[in-house]
């Protein structure tokens, strides 16, 4: 084979200068591949599940907005998807216009409805009188601008935009939290999961049974009662029927720990449909703690125990 058959493909929401394309960035093994734009999540999901790329770095959550909802539908109905990795991407707006634009020339600014959103505060101060043109993403915000193809004289972008765009920066971190964050996964085809480094994440989808008093709590109880930490639990319809709802799941731990495999047996024998996404390290790298009740000895043991009651064997 030659260089160019062995280098990876990997998809990302494009075009160059997405907070997409700065989270696959992060990503070492990314490095010197073959970076792939995609114009939605569901393309690049599709590039994975077909063989044009080995993997694709994805948005699924962010800490304004909350989880994102075509990501999650698609990871719920779309088999044969796992996800190895997450990462963390500070979000901030900076505001670009043509070469030689200054502030007092503003009187339409592109951009995505999200970003437009988060900066409301800013504008509502330094352009309280502007109008809003929707653009299709970040980039594609600049790129109207720039091309004349949005009536607009600035843009909201992130500021990766100036590494590939001809732009003057009228302002920055013109976004209204200064912390918010947009948390992205990195998929592939379903694999074995990465080995545990005990800072990890298990995702997984769960659909509750027929709805009757208490069926969320027995869920939950699952994962509780195995001393599992959720960090994220997000409801989503199944659109088959009104009322019906899947659960998006984040819990504390990776799958080869023993609390974590039992409390998926037990979700498995409760649940009509469980989606396993993944275990995968955690983007902060935090060690999971948990009380020694719930080691993997403490199981390993509890087995065992059982193993000789049903063997004959005499308690020591």
């Amino acid at each position: 084979m030659n260089a160019v058959t062995d280098r990876r493909t990997y998809s990302y929401l494009g075009p160059a200068g997405t907070f997409t394309e700065a989270a696959l960035d992060q990503v070492a093994e990314a490095r010197g591949q073959v970076w792939r734009p995609v114009h939605n999540v569901g393309e690049a999901l599709d590039d994975v599940l077909e063989g044009r790329s080995d993997a694709a770095m994805i948005a699924i959550e962010n800490s304004i907005e909350g989880g994102v909802s075509t990501t999650q539908d698609a990871l719920a109905t779309l088999p044969g998807l796992r996800i190895i990795g997450e990462y963390l991407v500070r979000v901030n707006f900076v505001l670009v216009a043509p070469r030689g634009t200054t502030l007092d020339q503003v009187e339409v600014i592109a951009a995505h409805p999200v970003a437009y959103a988060q900066c409301h505060g800013w504008l509502g101060e330094h352009l309280p009188r502007h109008s809003h043109v929707p653009a299709a993403s970040n980039v594609a915000s600049a790129i109207g601008v720039l091309d004349g193809s949005l009536p607009a004289q600035a843009a909201i972008a992130a500021p990766g935009i100036v590494q590939h765009y001809d732009v003057d920066v009228l302002a920055e971190g013109i976004g209204d939290n200064a912390a918010a964050v947009t948390r992205f996964v990195l998929v592939t085809r379903t694999t074995r999961s990465p080995e545990p480094t005990g800072a990890d994440k298990t995702s997984l989808i769960v659909e509750l049974p027929h709805d009757h008093p208490g069926s969320l709590l027995e869920m939950l109880e699952q994962f509780s009662t195995r001393g599992i930490n959720l960090s994220l639990i997000e409801s989503r319809p199944i659109g088959d029927e009104l009322g019906r709802y899947r659960f998006v799941i984040d819990a504390d731990g990776h799958i080869e720990h023993e609390r974590m495999a039992d409390a998926l047996l037990g979700i498995r024998r409760f649940s009509p449909r469980v989606v396993f996404l993944g275990s995968y390290p955690r983007a902060d790298r935090q060690i999971v703690q948990y009380p020694d009740r719930y080691s993997d000895d403490v199981f390993i043991e509890a087995r065992d125990w059982l193993r000789g009651i049903l063997s004959g064997e005499p308690e020591s």
